[in-house]
């Protein structure tokens, strides 16, 4: 007799099995990918645009959030920072990023973090380019704890491996219980206890 003849449901399960698994790893892959060198690349492309743009108005620029951390899978959107030295200035370049597509979305209830979200995929409307990878673009001023915070978090992942294997599990879990919807995601990763205690854990040693 034939392997598996006796018991077809077994062999059945099996294929099941198989099959549940990858939808599942199709599911994580449509929102998590492997960390991708060209990421810089697009940052810092778009990074010297709002410095030709905001010219020295600006105290800096930074590649934050996890495409900024070689080593873990990311949701392929980069986060930028951009840094003001105060509000002085903040209506100054607000008018400077809607002149090439950025539309002004306050800080949706971060204070001192002013959320800037793009009119169409072609923003920034800027010359000799038109497509453009998907971002999320923040303005903070100098001294915003929410700018303190993306840093803090990004340098120790940066440096820690264990820190990155440790984030890079929880995200991957959360992602197979999202069905493959991002929103679900993004609200699983911001509310579950577990991934905000690891963040605290993180800026806790950062700061010691």
């Amino acid at each position: 007799m034939k392997n598996g003849s006796r018991y077809p449901e077994a062999g059945r399960f099996k294929w099941r099995h198989g099959l549940i698994y990858a939808v599942v790893l199709t599911l994580i892959a449509m929102m998590l990918v492997p960390h991708d060198p060209a990421w810089k690349a697009e940052f810092e492309a778009l990074r010297d645009v709002y410095a030709e743009l905001c010219g020295e108005t600006l105290v800096a620029i930074e590649h934050v959030g996890s495409t900024a951390i070689a080593g873990i899978v990311a949701k392929p959107i980069l986060d930028i920072d951009v840094v003001i030295p105060g509000y002085t200035v903040f209506d100054e370049i607000k008018r400077k990023l809607e002149s090439v597509g950025y539309r002004h979305n306050g800080d949706q209830g971060l204070p001192t973090r002013e959320v800037f979200k793009r009119v169409d995929e072609r923003v920034p409307h800027y010359e000799g380019r038109s497509v453009w990878m998907c971002h999320k673009l923040y303005v903070c001023p100098a001294d915003s704890p929410e700018l303190a915070r993306h840093i803090a978090f990004r340098d120790y992942l940066r440096k820690s491996h264990g820190a990155r294997r440790e984030y890079e599990a929880i995200k991957l879990d959360i992602a197979a219980r999202s069905n493959g919807d991002r929103k679900i995601y993004a609200r699983l990763k911001e509310r579950e206890g577990r991934c905000r205690a690891f963040v605290s854990s993180v800026l806790e040693k950062y700061h010691k």
